[in-house]
């Protein structure tokens, strides 16, 4: 399985992604791991990532395809992976099409996880993280509720409400999402490679990915 999943935040991407990769083995890459790895690493590459992100800078185009391009070709992506939220603009999709094509690797599908806006809002209000950030276990309070005081399930950390999940927050995210991130839609399925998968509830989305002929 070789995917990936778009769709607005709040949308289940990170949930289908975890879901997906527990049923199959597939690898899952979304650029903030593959950033905080390269960090941690110490790696040239992310030496130069540290000094963008540790000046509040955005980490550029540039610099996030060298890194997208020394992670895909690394051995356990062969075994298949899912890019979670990635690529974010027109920009990148077509970088990211070079890099495949380099790579000689083949998309599967890019699926686009569809939720109506109360949906979406409610997700990213009742959302909490783990504070740890070698953990970063999400959590909702309505139907996955984190251990008792506010802790962590898996590490025994806090969990907060992360500063971008706030109301006025979540409102700038998606507009920020339709302005840039929702023109790949159309991209991908130029490339008949789009499929819409309705994403109201984990288990029906997860289960319609599979029945999917990949």
């Amino acid at each position: 399985m070789k995917i990936i999943l778009l769709g607005a935040p709040g949308a289940g991407k990170g949930t289908i992604a975890k879901m997906l990769m527990q049923d199959n083995g597939a690898v899952q890459i979304s650029t903030g791991d593959i950033l905080r790895t390269v960090v941690k690493e110490g790696t040239e590459l992310g030496k130069k990532a540290k000094n963008y992100m540790e000046n509040g800078e955005l980490v550029p185009d540039a610099l996030i395809m060298e890194i997208m391009e020394k992670r895909l070709g690394q051995p356990d992506c062969r075994r298949g992976f899912i890019l979670d939220g990635f690529p974010r603009t027109i920009i990148q999709a077509t970088k990211l099409k070079e890099i495949l094509e380099k790579l000689g690797i083949k998309l599967d599908y890019v699926i686009s996880l569809e939720a109506p806006l109360s949906l979406i809002l409610e997700r990213l209000a009742t959302r909490r993280t783990c504070a740890n950030p070698a953990c970063q276990e999400i959590y909702n309070i309505k139907n996955n509720p984190p251990a008792e005081g506010d802790k962590c399930r898996v590490c025994g950390h806090k969990v907060m409400q992360r500063a971008d999940e706030t109301e006025e927050a979540i409102a700038e995210r998606i507009r920020v999402y339709d302005e840039k991130t929702a023109p790949l839609i159309g991209f991908y399925e130029k490339e008949n490679l789009l499929q819409n998968v309705e994403s109201l509830h984990a288990a029906e989305t997860f289960a319609a990915i599979k029945a999917l002929k990949i």
